[in-house]
């Protein structure tokens, strides 16, 4: 089955298999973004600071002190960012799963991948990404934590990305964070896409289907263990990365860079400074990463 599978892949070309894999993660991504942007600010809040109570105060303070638009803060720039950063994630994954592929079939004539390369597929998906993902998120995550009101320091992402390059540069700027970012993103997306492929495979396996055969509940079930997973194994690092990301400049800056942002957040918060958030991030996950799993897979299975 996964030598039919393989071999179903080698037709009509790479260039044309990696446009439908773009296009099927770039659909994947605008759903990721329209479902999860108001769980994530939450998310970011909580990560950020001590104002709130638990999740719920977080999100009814939102609603009361800035209205449910709030909830949308930022949104611009993930739905073209993210978009663009889901397209690469699939992109690139379906590409080192392929020269994986093609590797396995030289050494041991059998195309399948072991669970280890699919690992290794997904963090080359996402250090891959990162190069996008990182100032796309720092720029969110600013927009998401400014002020309210009259007191905001940014005007909208375009005024953001000016005022974070004009600070420290470009590099040192808009692209802060970016150390711990790769790092979360590897170890991210290397579970994700690991969990995913490794539940598809058994399920297959197991009611002796094609993949193609799996009902779209199951690749949405799926897709939700897997975001889940993405998570939990990860989710310090993008509590590194969320405090370096929104942190001042010059005089105002707290941490010096990603070892001092792990030093202090644990003297001062302890472990359970790296898991602020984790509830709503939790509860963001299934339903996110369900439904780009579930357009993605069906994209592409309508590409064909």
């Amino acid at each position: 089955m996964e030598a039919e599978a393989f071999e179903d892949l080698q037709k009509g070309g790479g260039a044309l298999r990696a446009v439908k894999d773009l296009t099927a993660g770039a659909v994947g991504g605008v759903a990721q973004v329209l479902i999860g942007q108001p769980f994530d600010i939450v998310k970011v809040r909580l990560q950020t600071t001590t104002q709130y109570a638990n999740a719920l105060d977080c999100a009814s303070k939102i609603f009361k002190n800035e209205g449910p638009a709030a909830f949308y803060k930022g949104t611009l720039t993930p739905l073209i960012g993210i978009g663009a950063c889901v397209s690469v994630q699939f992109g690139a994954f379906h590409e080192a799963r392929r020269r994986l592929e093609e590797l396995n079939k030289k050494k041991y004539a059998n195309p399948a991948l072991s669970y280890g390369q699919y690992y290794l597929a997904g963090g080359f998906a996402g250090i891959t990404n990162s190069v996008l993902s990182g100032p796309i998120e720092h720029v969110r995550i600013r927009l998401q934590t400014q002020p309210h009101g009259a007191d905001r320091l940014y005007n909208g992402p375009i005024d953001c990305i000016k005022k974070l390059s004009a600070h420290e540069g470009v590099m040192r700027g808009l692209f802060r964070g970016q150390a711990v970012t790769y790092l979360r993103e590897i170890q991210a997306y290397g579970m994700w896409f690991l969990t995913f492929e490794l539940l598809m495979n058994q399920d297959a396996r197991r009611n002796n289907i094609n993949r193609e055969d799996i009902s779209s509940l199951k690749v949405a079930s799926y897709g939700g263990l897997a975001g889940e997973a993405l998570w939990l194994s990860s989710y310090p690092l993008d509590v590194v990365k969320s405090k370096m990301q929104c942190d001042g400049f010059g005089a105002e800056r707290q941490f010096i860079n990603m070892r001092d942002c792990f030093k202090k957040t644990y003297a001062t918060e302890g472990l359970a400074g790296f898991w602020k958030g984790i509830g709503p991030t939790l509860l963001r996950a299934m339903p996110v990463s369900a439904g780009t799993f579930a357009v993605v897979e069906l994209t592409m299975r309508a590409l064909g």
